[in-house]
């Protein structure tokens, strides 16, 4: 079988990796930035929110993909996978956010909250379809 692709796609692909790109360089930047000078102020808080910004995209542009997809069956892929992820994350933060509330663990989480929890349930939503839908079903 071929691999799937879609004008659709290849417009989230694209928005992906430009997304992608955008929030390493604000990373590196806000992070450098940071390290090595003395930033404060209404500028500080600009800095550390920018990296956040692509991110908050992407999830702007999983869902731009859910609404251009011409194809019934990846739409549903895709909502299955979004779902997925959802659940994931939600159960994932639940039990860390009580773990914390009993100081078990340490306040915050080193960058790793929602968002990260969420792409990582994206990721085993697209292997959960694959496994329950066959080799078509991963895009």
């Amino acid at each position: 079988m071929a691999m799937y692709k879609s004008p659709a796609l290849r417009m989230y692909l694209i928005r992906l990796a430009a997304l992608m790109s955008a929030y390493l360089v604000l990373l590196f930047a806000a992070g450098w930035t940071f390290r090595h000078t003395a930033i404060a102020g209404i500028p500080a808080y600009a800095l550390a929110i920018a990296p956040a910004l692509p991110v908050i995209g992407v999830f702007w542009a999983v869902m731009r993909f859910l609404i251009e997809e011409p194809d019934e069956y990846v739409r549903m892929l895709l909502v299955r996978q979004c779902l997925f992820a959802t659940g994931f994350c939600l159960t994932i933060m639940t039990g860390w956010e009580f773990l914390q509330n009993y100081e078990l663990v340490a306040p915050g989480n080193g960058g790793f909250g929602a968002a990260f929890c969420w792409f990582l349930g994206f990721g085993v939503g697209a292997v959960y379809n694959r496994i329950t839908f066959g080799k078509g079903a991963c895009l």
